[in-house]
């Protein structure tokens, strides 16, 4: 199962990035991506996240964030373009060799060692900072769309153990009139049978108009029109078991994407720190100068219009200290605000780990509580206590009591399964996937 569950993932992961490297792949005859895969019924929750994965925008805009921030690496590592200069003397200037006309010049600015390489660095850094931006953005919104699958699977759930306990009422209820048209009951108990029967009527209703917002959510996270219809989902297994708590902390500190795009973020700040030392040091540009000149009057001249060519140097001079060791100060205020945020945000991850193991672990006792223990107790009061009050020696308030139970019983334990499923979801969201 969890093999399977980590093949899951990586499929979704790759056909993600094929989606938005290249759409064309995924598309045919001009339809979008949104008509594949079809939702139906029987759709798994691989499939939804495929969907998602394929089509929500939010999770594409990520994506494309992540690519600008490998496009700037290219350009902060260029050199900056070269210059090119013309001048025209409107009097020419009288030389020995003759009259000068116009000159032309070419300059190539170089900065200081390593500048180039030191913000490559830092673009480098803050690409793969983007990169698990992408990734958590993924991350949450598998476990949004998982949270609100689990939320339909449990609504179709319920009105399956809702229908079944009003067929019960019904059911009471004609037992009522039988045993009313016999002398062997009031008419309070097909009274109470009624009011019953409408109370969990009520309930079945509630629970119907639930299927529109909850269908709704997933449409929006799937990117489709709100009012689009989904199947009911498919049964899902509980085979699933988790790593020990142990190894799900140290899972969270290695994997977690957010806490990798803060580590990134350091190591970006760092290199800012070296690149703002090296606004000391001066850029150099060179060039090159050609002056166009004209024949000299005098006859029998040396070199009479001979064009000179000039070799050019200019170095910029780093003389306002007070701006560099400003921005000096201001990469180190970065790299240390980078640093705090990252432990912040690792004790929040470790305490939201930490609850939602509580959570989990306290599901799956109430699951073993309500399948193991309660539920068979409370079927077997309900058949003793329909036998005794056929037999005329219980009331029928008993026989309501016991149904209403058995059916309070019977939803806990599907909203504890509900949770547990929740729990699985949030758990692999903070630990950076599948474990």
């Amino acid at each position: 199962m969890v093999e399977d569950m980590r093949l899951m993932w990586l499929g979704i992961t790759i056909i993600t990035l094929i989606s938005f490297i290249s759409p064309n792949i995924l598309q045919s005859s001009g339809q979008s991506l949104a008509n594949d895969p079809v939702l139906n019924e029987d759709s798994t929750l691989f499939d939804y996240l495929t969907y998602a994965a394929l089509n929500n925008p939010g999770l594409e805009a990520a994506f494309n964030r992540w690519k600008a921030a490998l496009e700037k690496v290219s350009q902060v590592k260029s050199l900056p373009d070269p210059k090119f200069t013309y001048a025209y003397f409107i009097k020419n200037v009288e030389t020995r060799v003759g009259p000068q006309r116009e000159k032309f010049a070419i300059l190539q600015t170089f900065p200081w060692f390593s500048k180039l390489s030191l913000r490559g660095e830092a673009a480098v850094e803050l690409a793969r900072a983007r990169k698990e931006e992408y990734n958590a953005a993924k991350l949450r919104l598998f476990y949004a769309i998982k949270k609100a699958y689990y939320e339909y699977w449990y609504l179709a759930n319920a009105i399956s153990i809702t229908k079944k306990s009003v067929e019960l009422i019904s059911f009471f209820e004609a037992a009522a009139r039988s045993k009313y048209k016999t002398g062997k009951a009031s008419h309070a108990d097909i009274i109470k049978a009624q009011v019953e029967l409408g109370r969990m009527e009520d309930r079945l209703r509630a629970l119907h108009g639930l299927r529109a917002p909850i269908v709704s959510k997933l449409n929006a996270l799937l990117n489709r029109p709100y009012d689009l219809p989904l199947p009911w989902p498919r049964q899902i297994p509980e085979e699933k078991r988790l790593p020990s708590d142990k190894e799900l902390f140290a899972l969270l500190k290695e994997r977690n994407p957010e806490l990798k795009r803060l580590d990134f973020m350091v190591a970006k700040e760092s290199t800012e720190i070296e690149l703002a030392s090296k606004d000391y040091y001066p850029d150099i540009t060179l060039g090159l100068e050609y002056i166009d000149t004209e024949n000299a009057i005098t006859p029998g001249m040396t070199d009479r219009g001979k064009d000179p060519v000039i070799a050019k140097i200019t170095i910029n001079l780093p003389i306002w200290f007070g701006r560099y060791c400003a921005r000096e100060r201001e990469a180190r205020a970065r790299y240390t605000v980078r640093k705090k945020e990252r432990i912040e945000r690792e004790n929040r991850l470790v305490s939201d780990l930490k609850m939602a193991l509580y959570h989990f672990h306290d599901a799956e006792r109430k699951i073993n509580l309500y399948r193991e223990g309660l539920i068979p107790k409370a079927k077997q009061s309900l058949n003793v206590i329909q036998e005794a009050y056929s037999g005329g020696k219980a009331h029928f308030l008993d026989l309501i009591d016991a149904q209403r139970i058995l059916l309070e019983f019977k939803l806990s334990l599907e909203k504890s399964r509900r949770e547990r499923f929740k729990r699985i979801a949030e758990i692999e969201m903070l630990v950076g996937g599948l474990f």
